[in-house]
Order: structure tokens, then sequence, then C-alpha cells
């Protein structure tokens, strides 16, 4: 905190007459500490209310006076400082007073008349998805706060921190009236943390704080805590009597005892001496006073009494000079400006600035400082705020002043620029560079994690250039080898320096070499200089020299012999010239060709026989160095290492081929092949699986039997490489599961006859073949079948019509139809005299009447009838006398249906459909007449069949109504019907309406009929009025059937038209005939002349009475522009992107309502930022507005390229960031 200004009043001053005073024995109250906290807010955040502060747990109760509070969470790169200035533990809870600690956020400043300005966007919290809300609770009650966090982009868990107060962690007063819990959902990836107040207590009220953190993000969140208590009044008791410890440093010192009052009550003698209100006297009194009044009314609890104090509501004087006082603190940032506003209850009153006690002058060339009024409000704006500014301001009006503290934020010292990696030799310079993010700026150089020294004496040398500094080693060695790294206020950074020896100079280095096992082996190299000894090493070992090595160095040769090679001097041989860093090495590969010892395995003829469904391991001998790579071949398919089934491996010195379950398909000559560098082997072995044969192919059932059939089979395709010894059949219910064996010996024939099976069931059958390994699988069994027996001969066969060339009999289904049911009947004829039967019905016919056709006029027949099902044909029933064919003639006679003997109505445009029945023999002849006149098929479509006559309109109109007559002949024999039709149709209007008489609120009309009634009588007239005014038509009576109506009860002043419509059975006319003249209903005595008006001209082009606004959005987060229009016709409205018209785009939603034009992005990208521009044309003119939409937050590439970017703005966007993050 900054020391307390000398001429206007401190912060301090007002905060400290609300303290208790901790030293009993002290005159003066402690000067309080004022807890200053600084936390990372978003840049567009308004102004915000921290919760107010609240005392601590009981055992923290006074500490909370004089220790102050830590400052906390660092900044974040994008946000601002927020500052919060907390009063300690000396005022009362929340319930108490109400009262709330102001807390600012100041950005870069603000133009004058962009204060009032509301900002629209809210802060968006960074973690917490769900924050702690406030909550009440009663003493003795239990409370839960919860906070929940999104893990979805976390990679560990976040850490929180719960505070009381400003300063106060919780996590060390956990126990059993605290407790924290912590919990992670699976499934929806949600972080939630927990705090449980148990059997809360009157101290617990008060204001309580979350943190989050993660990495570099942070989340805050305030929440209150109310107790509810019940209220006890202060003059009911005698806190002389009460404030007396119950108990010295116990955990209820302090709190009300009455048990001082309960054990005296009946010995307690009435004291004549007045009364004396001890609460109003400390009221009233110093909070140095308060332990002389204690003392002298015999109150001991003095902790008890001011915990008592502090729930006295106070009462806050109103200030007579100031509608509105400084806040307590501002912070701004370095460079940035900060605007002081107070608000006067007296606008004519004298106001003074002060800073430090000083009067801040206006001067009329300097800018520092700068005077606004505007209204009752005084402003004093202060420029490019530096260390100076930092300083106790106040403001002097009239009598009274307010004061406030101003706190500039340095910004921390960034390093631009970091240091890069140094590779050199010795006595070479080295010089380390940074650049950090200000001149002047103080910075600390490292070694491996030690300072360096930079002292006169020492080898380093450090220099300032600006915003750029160097360290500096002239002379390198190889002890300056490590990590150094320069730190500053705003972050680090570190590279590694590595000083080697000077190279060597390598005039013949090593040579790879490869020999042939049991060959010499001879490496030599040539170096500079040649007085340089080395030492050899094989794989790391050293090489000592023995009767089979030999070592030699002459000169700058240095040469090492080995006389015959074996497999273990094969690897990575490395020589070392000593006290230099750099090494000469070469490899050497034995070589040996590869062999496959087949003939170890005893196999006759290389051949394996195996059963299938069994394992088969193959383990083969081989040798060769190196390894040789192993190739097992089937043909030209290779065997994998990796097969699941099939694999081949190699271990050592054997291969092995490995088949889990062998099939018939691994059947087959394997190859072997060896390769490796000294040469290739091949060898073949030949492997043979046995197996069960195939299933035989689903058998045949040519020919079915009443209970027995007939069935064959073809042998299986795959005998399993050995003959089939014969086969098993079985047979099963179709609608059974469970198959029975028919034979115990092996057929050897494809052919079998099964029996004793059951009529009408249906029946399936299967085979089995047999060899020497097994019994195959079953084959699919045989298509359904039933034995069937066929029916007896159809009954009472009798003639049931004859005509000149056709004749209809009819009979009765047989008697016995059996399980195969009955599929149909054949009906046969055949001339008298003759044998040849004719087939008349070539398809079977269901039905038991049967008509012959085709017969010639005055033969005669025999007929017959077979019933058919799937068993075949059964007897024949005959007809016992051949039949003459001749026709009986039989008189017409028309059967009118009873709904058309009276006139048949409907309505124009429905379909008409009249089905009219009549009798005869032979077939009738059908005529239709309409008023006398043949019918025009165009209009009216006709069909007649051997029984009825069809008449059908597919669309009425009233042409068609009339009478139809119908009449139907059959040779000299007729019959006749009149069918009446009548179409009708909406009538007309009524001719004319006419006002006869206006008296009164009274109207009388008079109308005639219409002039078409639409083909049917007018049943009714309905008639509606309308005031002149508003043209709004309204019915007045329905249904109405005379042709004159008097109107009553009109409004006195009004002027009235009438109109009506006529009703018939199809409704109310499409039209109504309306007044000429208007009815004007007037108070007697009374007439209104009214006046001419002409109608306005409401036209107008398009304008733009709200344009579009600059807007920053939020990436991921929905984004709308919104401006309102003005024109009349109504205007289309077209929304553009960089000058290209947005449309069918799903990002984006356009609305137009009363005039508002709105524009929503949805969840908008880097990529949507632009110019956009609204554009209104209508038939007078066209107008557009523009403003500039900028998105801020990105993605990473791989989002881009899900969102569907194209690559070239993938790229575009990309590079715009780093730029952005480098200017930051």
């Amino acid at each position: 905190m900054k020391p307390e200004p000398t001429e206007p009043e401190p912060l301090q001053a007002g905060v400290a007459q609300e303290l208790n005073p901790v030293d009993i024995g002290s005159n003066q109250p402690e000067p309080c500490g004022v807890g200053v906290k600084e936390q990372a807010v978003p840049a567009n955040s308004a102004l915000k209310e921290e919760g107010t502060c609240s005392p601590p747990p009981p055992d923290d109760d006074y500490a909370a006076i004089t220790t102050p509070s830590p400052t906390t969470q660092a900044e974040d790169a994008n946000s601002i400082k927020k500052l919060s200035i907390e009063l300690p533990n000396d005022s009362a809870p929340v319930p108490a007073t109400g009262r709330k600690d102001s807390v600012w956020s100041l950005g870069e400043g603000q133009a004058p008349e962009d204060v009032d300005k509301v900002i629209d966007n809210p802060p968006l919290s960074t973690l917490l998805i769900e924050k702690p809300q406030s909550g009440t609770v009663p003493v003795g009650g239990d409370i839960t706060f919860v906070a929940k966090v999104e893990a979805k982009d976390l990679l560990r868990k976040p850490t929180i921190k719960w505070f009381k107060g400003k300063w106060m962690d919780l996590a060390s007063k956990t126990g059993k009236h605290l407790q924290l819990k912590e919990s992670f959902d699976r499934l929806t990836k949600v972080h939630t943390f927990e705090m449980h107040i148990i059997k809360a207590k009157d101290n617990y009220a008060g204001n309580y704080r979350c943190e989050v953190n993660y990495k570099d993000k942070f989340d805050s969140c305030s929440f209150d805590l109310e107790i509810k208590e019940a209220e006890t009044g202060s003059h009911s008791l005698d806190i002389r009597s009460a404030f007396k410890r119950s108990s010295e440093g116990q955990e209820d010192a302090g709190e009300l005892d009455f048990s001082g009052l309960l054990k005296h009550r009946e010995h307690k003698q009435q004291d004549d001496a007045p009364e004396v209100d001890v609460w109003e006297i400390l009221k009233k009194a110093r909070p140095d006073q308060y332990e002389k009044i204690a003392f002298t009314y015999g109150i001991t609890d003095l902790r008890g009494l001011l915990k008592r104090m502090k729930k006295i509501p106070k009462e806050e004087k109103k200030s007579e000079a100031f509608a509105k006082k400084l806040d307590s603190a501002y912070q701004v940032d370095k460079g940035g400006k900060i605007r002081l506003v107070v608000e006067l209850a007296d606008p004519t009153v004298e106001l003074k600035w002060y800073k430090n006690g000083q009067e801040i002058r206006p001067t009329p060339n300097q800018r520092k400082y700068i005077f606004e009024h505007k209204g009752t409000q005084r402003i004093m704006v202060i420029n490019n705020c530096n260390g100076n500014d930092d300083a106790a301001y106040s403001v002097v009006a009239g009598e009274e002043k307010c004061a406030t503290e101003l706190f500039v934020k340095e910004l921390p010292i960034k390093i631009v620029k970091g240091i890069e990696p140094v590779k050199t030799t010795v006595n070479e310079r080295i010089e380390l560079e940074c650049e950090v993010s200000e001149e002047g700026a103080k910075v600390k150089w490292m070694k491996n994690g030690v300072e360096v020294p930079t002292g006169v004496r020492s080898r380093y040398r450090v220099k300032c250039e600006g915003t750029k500094h160097y360290l500096v080693i002239d002379d390198a060695s190889r002890d300056d080898t490590g990590t150094y790294s320069v730190m500053a206020s705003g972050g680090t950074s570190e590279a590694h320096v590595q000083v080697d020896l000077k190279p060597l100079k390598v005039h013949q280095d090593l040579q790879d070499m490869t020999v042939v096992l049991g060959q010499p082996i001879k490496l030599n190299c040539e170096i500079y200089p040649g007085n340089v000894p080395g030492r050899w090493y094989r794989n790391g070992q050293l090489i000592q020299p023995s009767d089979r090595i030999n070592i030699i160095h002459k000169n700058r040769v240095h040469r090492l012999e080995i006389e015959t090679s074996s497999l273990h001097d094969a690897g990575d041989y490395t020589f070392v010239p000593e006290g230099y860093s750099q090494s000469l090495s070469a490899k050497v590969h034995i070589i040996d060709p590869p062999r496959v010892h087949l003939e170890s395995l005893n196999f006759p003829d290389n051949t394996v026989t195996v059963v299938a469904g069994n394992k088969l391991r193959l383990e083969v001998p081989i040798s060769g160095e190196p390894a040789p790579r192993v190739v097992w071949m089937k043909g030209e398919r290779v065997i994998l290492d990796s097969g699941h089934r099939v694999r081949a491996e190699t271990y050592g010195d054997q291969t092995s081929l490995t088949i889990e379950v062998t099939e018939r398909e691994d059947t087959g000559n394997y190859k072997i092949v060896l390769q490796n560098e000294a040469g290739e082997d091949t060898a073949s072995i030949r492997i043979k699986v046995v197996d069960i044969p195939d299933p035989p192919e689903a058998p045949l059932v040519p020919v079915v039997g009443g209970d027995w059939c007939s069935m064959t089979w073809e042998p299986p395709k795959y005998d399993g490489a050995s003959p089939i010894l014969g086969y098993f059949v079985e047979r099963k219910k179709k609608q059974s599961s469970r198959w029975m064996r028919l034979n115990f010996d092996l057929i050897k024939e494809t052919l079998f006859e099964p029996k004793k099976m059951i009529e009408g069931v249906p029946y399936e059958v299967r085979v089995f073949a047999v060899n020497a390994i097994g019994v195959s699988k079953p084959s699919e069994p045989s298509k359904a079948f039933t034995p069937l027996a066929v029916t007896s001969e159809p009954t009472m066969l009798v003639v049931d019509d004859v005509t000149d060339n056709t004749v209809t009999v009819k009979w009765r289904p047989p008697e016995t139809i059996g399980a195969a049911g009955l599929d149909g009947y054949l009906v046969e004829y055949c001339v008298e005299g003759s044998n040849d039967w004719v087939i008349s019905n070539k398809e079977l016919t269901d039905k038991t009447k049967y008509t012959i056709t085709g017969l010639s006029p005055g033969c005669k027949i025999l007929v017959r009838v077979k019933a058919i099902n799937a068993a075949g044909a059964s007897a024949p029933r005959t007809l016992q006398h051949a039949i003459l064919v001749k026709e009986v003639v039989e008189p017409p006679k028309i059967r009118v249906p009873r709904h058309l003997k009276q006139t048949y109505t409907r309505k124009v445009g429905e379909a008409v459909n009249l089905v009219v029945p009549f009798l005869g023999k032979p077939r009738p002849k059908v005529t239709w007449l309409k008023e006398g006149q043949p019918i025009e098929p165009s209009h009216v479509n006709i069909r007649n069949t051997d029984c009825d006559s069809i008449i059908f309109i597919r669309k009425a109109e009233r042409s068609h109504s009339g009478k139809y007559e119908m009449t139907v002949q059959v040779e000299n024999h007729v019959d006749t019907a009149i069918i009446d039709i009548q179409i009708v149709d909406l009538p007309g209007p009524p001719k004319s309406v006419i006002i006869e008489d206006v008296w009164g609120e009274n109207v009388a009309l008079v109308w005639t009929p219409p002039k078409d009634n639409g083909n049917a009588p007018i049943t009714g007239y309905t008639i509606q009025k309308a005031d002149k005014k508003t043209m709004e038509w309204f019915t007045c009576i329905e249904h109405y059937h005379r042709t004159c109506v008097t109107i009553t009860e009109l409004v006195v002043g009004n002027e009235y038209f009438f109109r009506i419509f006529s009703e018939n059975m199809c409704g109310l006319s499409e039209l109504a005939t309306q007044t000429k003249n208007s009815a004007l209903i007037v108070k007697e005595g009374l007439q209104m002349k009214t006046p001419e008006y002409n109608d306005h001209d409401f036209k107008e082009p398009p304008k733009f009475t709200q344009p579009l606004i600059n807007t920053f959005a939020v990436a991921g987060y929905n984004a709308t522009l919104n401006c309102s229009v003005r024109a009349n016709p109504k205007p289309k409205v077209i929304w553009m992107k960089n000058k290209m018209i947005i449309f069918d785009d799903p990002r984006y939603r356009m609305f137009s309502n009363q005039g508002v034009c709105t524009l929503e992005i949805r969840k908008p990208s880097p990529y949507d930022g632009g110019m956009y521009t609204c554009k209104a044309i209508n038939d007078l003119g066209e107008a557009q507005v523009d403003c500039k939409l900028e998105v801020k937050g990105g993605f990473t590439f791989c989002e881009l390229m899900k969102r569907g970017v194209p690559l070239h703005l993938i790229e575009k966007y990309m590079n715009e960031t780093k730029t952005v993050e480098q200017e930051k």
C-alpha cells in the first residue's frame, strides 16, 4: 500500500473506525491491512463487482487484521489485470449491512464519450462450465457448493482452490465442519469439485471464492454464504450480566451466556437507581472508548461485546456534496490512461483534485491531466500512466472530500527472441544474443543453473544494445560446455553450448570389410599427425595383441591383422587416437553359404502325411552366416511368419512350418529357400492331408406314393483322398428337427426307396458318405415331399344354363378329398356318338360352376368333371344324358334401384356413377336417350354388360341435368325406365340492393332475387354491413327468406354500406351485391359534413436508420450483425461478405422483421472474418451499409481441415496467426 496522503483524507481512516481493537490495553485502533489481489480477467470484460469479504472461521478471527493478503495468480498474456481491494475482518456479515467492495477492471484507456456505453458481451469463463451459486442456510444446517470444469481439451486434472474472503485457503481447514470432494465423469468428461459445510455457525457467513488453474488458463468465481439466525432484541437483556465470560480460553468464549441471569432470578433485588442503556452509549462512543465503558459497567467479556457490536447495523451518513464518490482503488497498465469520475449533488460546487496531498492544476500545453465536465459528472483523465502516477488521489467538493488510490502495473519483461544453441571448437569466440521487450531491462545470465560471474576478472562479458543483450566468451575452452539461460521478469530462454577439440586430419579412413569364414582380416588407417598413439576396439571391447591378432603402428599408418577369421571376429571395429574425441570405425562382416539339412528328417520321399484337423509342426535344421533369410513357399504363395493358422518361423539354426489345424487345401509341395550374402540353397517337402469326404449333393425324389417314395443322389465331388465305402440315409418330418436313420448297413448304390410314411405329412431326406477316415457331413435336405392320394369323384353334376353356343354346368365337391387337398377341377366334353373328350378349361378352376363356350348350335354334347390335386386326377363324374345346345328366351326386366326412382341430385364438379341392373336372355340390347335425343359419348360415358348398364360422368355440369330414358330389348320384348338427374351449382348474387329508407338507428333494404338460382331453389339470403371508415364486413342476418329487411341497432354517427349473398342447397353465392349508396346514421337535428382528405404517399427509397457496427467475435461462439432499414414498398435485403453475395450457405442465417435485418454466423472461425455488407433494394432506389468482423481465437490445422477450409486459406490464416503472436 502507498503511504497515507497528507491533505486529503486517506482510505484507511474511514475503515479504521469500524475495526475493533485487538489489544485490550490499547487506546487507539490499529491500522488495518488492506488486501490487494490481482486476477486475470478477459480483455472485453466490463466493470464487475466482487463479493463482500467476511470473517474467517473462529480460530483465525483476529489474525486477518494485521495479515496482508498475498498476491495470487499470474496474468494471462491476452488479459488485463483486475484489482480487488478488500476490507479485512471488521465489517458486519452480508445480511446485516449488505455492503460490497467495488472491483474495477481497466484496460488501455477509454475515450470520455465511451464511458457510459454498455458492453453487450459479458466476460466468458475459460474453464468453469458451472459456477458455485450463493446460498442461505440456517444455523446448524448443511450446504454444498459445486463447481464443474470441462476436461475435453485438458490433458490432466486442473488445480482448484477454495478461499474464504480474499486470502484464507480452506484446504487446511478441512475437518468435521468442512469437507472438500472431487470426482470425474468419464462419459461427459467433466470434473466436479464440491465444498460441503456441515453444521454451519454464525461466523461462517461471508464471501467465498473458487479458483481454477490449468497451465496458462485461469478462472475464478465468488459467491456468498448467508447464515440465518433468530433476531434478539438488544433492549430485552442486561448486557452487563450477559457479557461475562463463561469460560476463559474455550471454544465458546465470546458467545452470549445467560446462565448468570437464570441462577439469581429469584433473589434479584430491584435497584432503585435509573437503568443505563449501555448499547446507546457504545453506539455513540469511539472505538478507543469501548474498553473504558466495559470496565465502568462491569463487562468482562470484551471480545464477545465487540462481536455483538459488529452485528449491529450502522447508519451511513449520506454525502451532501457527492451523488457518487470515487471507488476505493483503481488499477491501470503502464502507458495506459485512466478516468476518475465523480458525480456531484450540486454542480455549482467548486471541485479540486489532489495527488498525494498536492493540488493538480491543468496546464495549457501539457496533456497529462485532462479535466472534463459532463452534466453533474466531473472527470479527470490521466494519460500515459507511469510509476510516478502510482499515488493516492482525492477530490474536494466544498467541505467534503473522497479519496482513492491508483495502482500502475509494471508490465513483465518478456524475451522476444531467445538465445540459440552454439557448437564450436576450442579457442573460438562465443557470443550469445537475446532480445527483450523493453529497453534498459535487467536480465540475469545463468550457466547450468548458476549465475554467470561478470566481474572485471571474469572470462564472461555482458553488454546491452537497446533491447538486445549479449553474453560474450572470447577464448572458449572445453569447460565452457553447458546449458546457458537468460532470465527476465516475464520469461526465460535457454540453449546448449558445445565446445569440442579440433578434429584430426584423416588421410585414409577405415573401410568396411566382408570376409568369408576362415580368410584373414586386415584393417588399416592413416592419420595426421603421425606420432599419435591409439587403441583398437571391437564392439566396445579393447583388443589386445596375441598369436592370432597383430597390431602395427608405423608413422601415420595404424594396422590391425587377424590371420584366420572366425564368427566371433565379426563386429564394429574402432580406432581411437589418444587425446582426441574423434575416432575411426568400420564394420567387419563374416559370411558363410546357407544349407538345408533335410536328410536328418528321415521322411520317405520327403512326404509327410497328416489327418485333417490335427496340428502339424515341421522343424528343418539350417546353417549359414549371416543368418540366412528363410522363405517357405507353396506354389507361388509365400508363407509369412505372421499367419494365424499357417506360419513359418526361424529360430537360430532351424526353421519350422506350423499348421495349427490342417485342412485338405494344405496338401501340396512346399519349397524352402535360404538366401544370404554368401549364396542360396533350396529344398522341397510334400505334405498330404487326408480327410472325410464332402457331403453328397441334395438327393432328388422323382416318384412319391401314398406312403413311399423313390430317391436318388450323386457321389460327393471330393472323396477325402480315400475311396467311398457306402452311404447312410436319414429322413425327418419337415416341421420336426429329429432325423431318423433308415439303414444300418452301408448302401453301395446311389438309389434308395424309403417306406412306411404317413400320408399328407411333408418329409425331407438326406445322405451321408463314408470312407476309411470317417463319415461326411450330411447333404443338404431334399425338397420337401408329401405322400399323397387322389380324391374321390365330384358329386351332383347338373346343367345350369344353355345358350346357342354355351353350356353352363355346376356340381358339388368330392365326398373324400384326402390329405393332398383339392387344387381345382378339370371340365371335359365330347359330341354325342364319339369318344374324343375335349378339355374345356386349359387352367384348373376352383369354382364349382363352369361355362363351356364355342359350341355349335343344335349339337348334343356329354360333359364330365374331374377333381385334381397334387396326387393326380380323380375318377370323372359324367352327365347321364346329352345336352342340346339351344338358348331359351327370357323377357327383359329393368330393376331400377330405390334411390334412382326419385330425382338424383349432384353438385357441379362431382362425379356421377349410376348402375342400373336388368334381366333378359339372350343378352338384351340397351339404349339411352336424354330428352328424346341420343346421348353424346363425349359428354356421358355408358358401359353395358350382360346384367347391368352403367352411366358415368367424370365431372358433372349443369348441362347434364335432365331425364334419361333407358330401353332394354330382347327380340320383340322391350322394357323402359326413366331416371331424372339434376346438377346444381352455387347461385348468383341478387340483381340489385336498394336502401329504401333510413330513420333513427334503422335502415330498410329491398332487393330482387338472383338471375341465376344455380338450378336449385333459393333457400335464403345473408345480409352484411360495413362501416365506411374501416370497410370491415360483419354479418347481420343469415338464412333470411324474404327480399326486404330492416337492419336495426346501428351506431349513430357511422356511415354504412350493405351487401347481400344468395343461398341455395350448395351454399352461398361467390359474389355479393352491394348498395351503391351508403346510409348515414345521424342524430336528429344534427348533420355533420365530412371533410375531404387527400391520401398521403408513403413510398420512399431504402434508408438505413441504424448502420452496421464493427464487431469482434469469439471463435466457436455464434455472432450476429444487426441493422435497421426503412423503405416502402418493402425492400429486398441482400447480405454480402467481401463484396460476394451470401447465398444458400448453411453457416449463415438471415432474418428480417419489421425493418430489422439480422445476419447470424454459426460458430465462426477466423476464416469468417472480413467486410460484411447489407444492401436493401426496392423500385425507388437502393442503399447499403458495411462493417468489419474480426474473429478472435484460432484453430489448429487439423480443425480447419475438418471444417473443409481450402488449403490456401489455411496457409494464409496460419501465417497471419504467427505474425500476430510475434507482434504480441
